[in-house]
């Protein structure tokens, strides 16, 4: 099978029924059906507050075979402790991500430092790199532009990540910025997200895009037509990107996937087709026999 991991920020959007999900599929049923279509998906809740353990096993054993899941780092070592003393939160991260390890789901936990982690504070950067334990996929996504200056800040940051198999998040906000909103939620979008300097950056095995586009996900096909070959690209290479598709509102989410899928399929035409969506998946009809 081809190693391409693409999906969502979410995998629990009500907004989805009738499309991704069947109309009627209750809550328990839209992990297992999210991924039957998709293969990886940010785990962004675990990034404000980590649940039970037992919670982790439930996604683990719902998730299809194959699939990924990617935690965000929790804001309390980020943010709150800015990396530093943060062992117990650290600890407690790692017991998670192990549990999902133990189900074969684990994609590269990512590490989304504040927008003012800047340069200066390398060498809190490389102590907490260190204390990461290599057993489990890690990834990294800088804000702070001092970290892409083209010279001895960014390359250190490259050496410091390709030594420890850590990859490098991209971030592309293009297509969120090419116009004036549309509406009030690609409004608020436009002001909570960061234009990170695009880079195509590779550090590890798991090239790790995220993108934001926009509701009219067809707008968002330049971009898309751009990226397509870049991941086409790594494909060929052996190499096992995880691609995320964010829309200000998540309803839009997975169409903006189908069509970064097509796009990658253009580049790379072995590319598995993109399963049905259950959603749209007509029932089947038993055929009348001579006997009923």
């Amino acid at each position: 099978m081809t190693e391409l991991f693409l999906g969502c920020p979410v995998w629990a959007c009500e907004s989805w029924k009738g499309s991704l999900f069947t109309a009627t599929a209750a809550r328990r049923d839209w992990l297992p059906q999210y991924s039957s279509v998709f293969r990886t998906v940010e785990g962004n809740s675990t990034f404000y507050a980590l649940p039970p353990l037992e919670r982790f096993h439930e996604w683990g054993a719902a998730a299809a075979p194959g699939f990924r899941f990617c935690l965000k780092v929790s804001r309390a070592i980020t943010h709150d402790r800015r990396l530093r003393m943060a062992n117990n939160e650290l600890a407690a991260f790692v017991t998670a991500a192990e549990v999902l390890q133990s189900h074969n789901v684990p994609g590269p936990s990512f590490i989304q430092l504040p927008p003012d982690f800047s340069p200066a504070e390398a060498p809190v950067l490389l102590s907490f790199l260190k204390q990461l334990p290599d057993h489990l996929p890690w990834a990294l996504e800088v804000r702070h532009h001092g970290w892409f200056d083209h010279g001895r800040q960014e390359q250190w940051l490259i050496e410091q990540l390709t030594e420890r198999k850590i990859d490098f998040v991209l971030f592309d906000s293009r297509p969120l910025y090419s116009a004036p909103p549309a509406d009030e939620i690609e409004r608020i979008s436009q002001s909570r997200k960061p234009k990170t300097p695009l880079r195509h950056t590779v550090t590890g095995q798991h090239p790790f895009l995220r993108i934001v586009g926009r509701n009219q996900v067809q707008q968002t096909l330049p971009w898309l037509a751009e990226w397509g070959p870049v991941i086409g690209g790594w494909l060929q290479q052996g190499l096992q990107p995880f691609i995320f598709t964010h829309a200000p509102d998540d309803r839009y989410a997975p169409d903006f996937a189908a069509l970064m899928h097509a796009q990658i399929s253009v580049a790379f035409p072995r590319l598995p087709t993109l399963p049905p969506w259950p959603g749209k998946q007509l029932p089947s009809i038993r055929q009348k026999s001579l006997f009923d």
